[in-house]
């Protein structure tokens, strides 16, 4: 006869009284509550729209637009389709967002780091532009940067230009600012942006790997989850860094280059990536000297020498080898201006007013990020620092700020995202981002529905990519336990 323990009855129970089973269950009936609540709003939605005698569907982005954009990357006509001007948008939204974080971060980490500093000038300076700057709201901030800063330059014909026509390296008009710059296409500068994007996408692809070799699906639905969806993303992935880096097509509604062409296509886009490439060699050296020094206790001299020579020869190839060009503001035979201006880098007034405004509303959010990752270092670190006799630079620069990193790092991934989101502001400005072109869209279309899902969609791949790769950062850094 067999046991009671062994029965049918019992193995239920326990599997009733299992911690484990019910978490998995409740997680289980949440997700099947979320595709419930799904799919009854896709089906209200899509009554809805049949009854005002419409049907859900993207066929109205292959009809011509109608409507130009003041400025754009992509060869955009009037009488190109909406996709396309859609795309436009988006490219010109990234030029924001990758321009934005990489001046906000500078801005802030400077304030953050003058905070602590043993001047008295420049630490009140730090703290009266973060208590200012975080207290004013940023569409004031980017009204009084436009209208009150930029907007009031002069005239195209009575430029500002510094520090004289004969050399000028700085021209001022309600024109636009225009500052020396490469002499890149619009096709390369498009490849720059594509090609910042894909090391995003290729960050993602490389923790969905890492996912499917250390086999997190085990210990739950939600592992199991993120095992099969890193499974599903890697096709995908494979496909748009094609599409990103290497696609030569302007046809079938993919209407830029991809990153490698573009670039391949100017000679100063060859050595954009030659600088990239130099980066590899630099990163290794690094390591290598480190773990010399920690392990062996060299000097690491030679490779230092390695690392200086990759650094100058990366220094020639920015100065002599992007063909700078200073703007030139044209001049009649009676010496008068003419209003146009002949090479340099353009900024549009527009574009100039959306990206100061983000880097320093952002920057000052920064700033207190890095003054409270520096606070978290004991200090014990800083005395430390200076029995050895390490200056309050060296001290912050060598010792402090590398271990202040681990708590610098998350909420300064919350500080990149609402960049992201902030830049969609540019529509009060007049500065044609996604979201600005969407809007025109979606008023000429009559599909707000669609248009909004596609600009929901955008922002919240760029916000997923952006979270993917600094939480990846932030386990480079993190203490490695024993």
């Amino acid at each position: 006869m067999a046991s009671r323990s062994n029965s049918p009855i019992s193995g239920i129970q326990s599997l009733l009284r299992d911690e484990r089973f019910w978490k998995i269950a409740f997680q289980g009936l949440i997700l099947l509550f979320v595709v419930n609540l799904l799919w009854h709003f896709s089906a209200t939605l899509n009554d809805n729209m049949l009854n005002r005698g419409t049907q859900f569907g993207f066929g109205f982005l292959g009809n011509p637009a109608g409507f130009a954009i003041g400025e754009s990357l992509l060869d955009y006509r009037a009488q190109d389709a909406y996709s396309k001007a859609i795309q436009a948008g988006i490219v010109n939204s990234l030029r924001v967002m990758i321009v934005g974080v990489i001046l906000a971060t500078s801005v802030g980490i400077t304030a953050g780091v003058a905070s602590f500093s043993d001047n008295w000038l420049l630490y009140k300076l730090s703290r009266a532009y973060v208590g200012l700057v975080r207290n004013v709201p940023l569409l004031l901030q980017l009204f009084f940067w436009y209208l009150a800063v930029f907007f009031s330059f002069p005239a195209p014909r009575s430029p500002f230009v510094f520090p004289n026509s004969d050399a000028s390296w700085l021209i001022l008009s309600k024109k636009g600012i225009y500052l020396p710059g490469p002499s890149f296409t619009p096709a390369t500068w498009n490849g720059l942006i594509l090609l910042a994007v894909s090391l995003l996408l290729i960050g993602l692809f490389i923790r969905s790997i890492n996912v499917i070799r250390s086999g997190q699906y085990r210990g739950g639905l939600g592992a199991l989850l993120n095992y099969g969806v890193s499974i599903a993303l890697i096709p995908v992935l494979l496909i748009a860094e094609f599409f990103l880096l290497f696609n030569w097509s302007t046809e079938a509604g993919i209407y830029f280059k991809g990153a490698l062409p573009a670039l391949i296509s100017n000679p100063q886009g060859l050595w954009v990536i030659v600088l990239l490439v130099l980066l590899l060699p630099l990163v290794l050296l690094s390591r290598w000297r480190t773990q010399l020094i920690v392990e062996q206790g060299q000097s690491g001299k030679p490779q230092l020498l390695a690392i200086a020579a990759l650094i100058l020869f990366g220094i020639l190839i920015v100065l002599f080898a992007l063909g700078w060009e200073a703007p030139v503001a044209g001049m009649n035979d009676e010496g008068a201006f003419t209003g146009g201006v002949t090479g340099g880098l353009r900024l549009s007034l527009e574009y100039a007013a959306i990206v100061t405004g983000l880097t320093f509303y952002t920057g000052a959010f920064i700033a207190e990020i890095v003054r409270a990752g520096i606070q978290s270092v004991s200090q014990g670190q800083w005395e430390a620092a200076r029995s050895l006799g390490l200056s309050s630079g060296l001290a912050m620069r060598m010792v402090v700020f590398p271990q202040a990193l681990r708590v610098i790092i998350p909420p300064l991934n919350s500080e990149f995202m609402n960049l992201a989101k902030n830049s969609s502001l540019a529509l009060a400005i007049g500065y044609p981002d996604l979201y600005s072109i969407a809007n025109t869209t979606f008023n000429q279309t009559g599909r707000p529905v669609e248009v909004f899902l596609l600009m929901m969609a955008t922002y919240l791949v760029i916000n997923l990519l952006i979270s993917v790769n600094m939480n990846q950062l932030n386990s480079a850094v993190q203490f490695k336990e024993r």
